[in-house]
């Protein structure tokens, strides 16, 4: 391989992330930052977006800068009920500090109710908004389990996200 070819390369940093968080009565439910009228919300130490919290894991993944466990542990008290656009903000922060800045988010839920279409745009805002960078670059799905496994019995929702980093030096 060229040295040309391997600087290419170098410029570019993907990472994936994954979360799941049970559904429980007497939470809000809050997808993306944005809170959706639902009978359950998730259950978690935060605000439990399981969006943002794969999205974040994502960005971590890629820079190279650990997990949100290691960062934001539930056993710290100032992150109790904390709000996960704050804690992606200051993810973004992190890898910018490694050097990076994000080229591109797609992320998807996995969620039998409730529908999410109707907040998409929303969450694509606060996304953006959260990571310093336009809406064009923050793609949201979802998708049904069809009725299998924990999700498809609604005992909870899973997200997935894949982020591409992109050197700053380039």
């Amino acid at each position: 391989m060229s040295q040309a070819l391997r600087d290419k390369l170098s410029e570019y940093r993907s990472g994936i992330g994954y979360d799941i968080h049970r559904l429980v009565e007497g939470r809000k439910l809050v997808l993306g930052g944005v809170t959706i009228p639902f009978e359950k919300g998730l259950m978690g130490h935060s605000d439990a977006d399981v969006l943002l919290h794969a999205i974040a894991d994502a960005v971590l993944g890629a820079a190279g800068q650990g997990d949100i466990g290691e960062l934001f542990p539930d056993t710290d008290k100032k992150y109790k009920g904390v709000s996960s656009l704050v804690l992606l903000k200051r993810v973004c922060e992190v890898a910018q500090s490694a050097g990076f800045r994000i080229a591109n988010v797609d992320c998807v839920l996995l969620a039998e109710d409730p529908k999410i279409t109707p907040y998409k745009d929303e969450m694509r805002k606060n996304i953006a908004g959260a990571l310093d960078v336009s809406q064009g670059q923050v793609n949201v799905k979802a998708t049904t389990n069809e009725g299998l496994g924990f999700v498809g019995r609604q005992e909870g929702l899973a997200a997935y996200a894949s982020v591409l980093l992109r050197s700053r030096e380039h």
